[in-house]
């Protein structure tokens, strides 16, 4: 009979402060050496390094709409950013990125450009001060090098100290990860290869022009256009019964309004469109859609039976992501 395995006592595990633990993976040992995963042991704390849940992480950022959609919606998109107190010396450009290769969290090009990434899994409830960690350290590194995670001080400074909040939020969406490459055209070998399995798995997504928020993506089904609002919440949902109940909610023949969801603290109604429906095609039926919705939120008439009916089928397949 096989002898039992003694558990690890916390005197033979490694003495290791938590100040010094690394972030890993959350499935992975915990590198205290205690042999519980990192998500039982010092990933608890890790998790709530910021007291509580900052449910809008970009609020008060220009372009708040867009953060959450690149953050949750769009597979390939970058967006030019501006540095309260200037660039470093050295740093010619910072470009916030959907995600990068490997998904690093940050990655110094060897011009010395910073790429940031969004779409990243973070150690604390406050998006934003752990995106703003990583751009610091990102602009600190060695040009060439990617940036890894690490816990971010409780105290740090958020993405809304560093940025300029007079810069435009620019987002431009692309067909694949070429951005990932200073000199994609030319790309070769196990480059090029990776670079092609990362573009099929791209969802095609357009960002509608004047619209804030409002991204078109096609699905081999049917497509859809989800529009991140940041409207308060039942305010928004009022609004949305009313137009529901009144038959105006649609963006055109064979196009209905399914549901929403919540994203960071933001409302993100969605739309089925017929398969043959592109970003062209439902541009200016959503910019009417959105002087319906004006008007709408501007009324503060008690919701009739019908239209509390219409608000309950809508909340009623609302879910929450983050």
């Amino acid at each position: 009979m096989a002898k039992k395995r003694r558990p690890q006592t916390k005197a033979a595990a490694p003495q290791i402060k938590d100040g010094e633990i690394p972030v890993v993976g959350a499935r992975e040992p915990c590198p205290c050496g205690s042999g519980r995963r990192y998500k039982a042991c010092h990933g608890r704390s890790a998790a709530h390094a910021v007291t509580e849940l900052v449910q809008r992480p970009f609020e008060g950022l220009r372009g708040e709409c867009d953060w959450v959609a690149l953050r949750e919606l769009v597979p390939a998109a970058t967006v030019e950013l501006k540095l309260k107190d200037g660039l470093p010396e050295g740093v010619p450009s910072v470009t916030l990125a959907t995600v990068l290769p490997m998904a690093w969290p940050a990655l110094r090009r060897d011009n010395g450009a910073v790429l940031l990434g969004l779409q990243n899994d973070t150690a604390s409830g406050d998006l934003s001060r752990d995106l703003a960690d990583t751009l610091r350290r990102a602009l600190a590194a060695e040009p060439g090098t990617p940036v890894a995670a690490e816990r971010a001080a409780a105290d740090g400074p958020r993405l809304q100290d560093l940025l300029d909040p007079a810069a435009p939020f620019e987002p431009q969406v692309h067909s694949g990860f070429e951005f990932w490459v200073e000199d994609a055209e030319n790309a070769t070998g196990e480059v090029a290869a990776s670079l092609e399995r990362a573009n099929a798995a791209a969802i095609p997504t357009a960002r509608l022009d004047g619209l804030e928020g409002a991204y078109w993506c096609e699905t081999p089904e049917k497509n859809h256009l989800r529009w991140v609002m940041d409207h308060p919440e039942e305010k928004l949902l009022d609004a949305l019964a009313r137009l529901h109940a009144a038959g105006t909610s649609s963006l055109g023949e064979g196009t209905r309004l399914v549901g929403s969801f919540r994203a960071h603290g933001l409302v993100v109604p969605v739309w089925d469109l017929p398969s043959g429906t592109g970003a062209d095609d439902v541009a200016k039926p959503a910019a009417a859609f959105a002087e319906r919705l004006a008007a709408a939120l501007a009324t503060d008439a008690p919701l009739t039976p019908e239209e509390r009916r219409a608000r309950g089928g809508l909340t009623n397949r609302q879910v929450t992501l983050s």
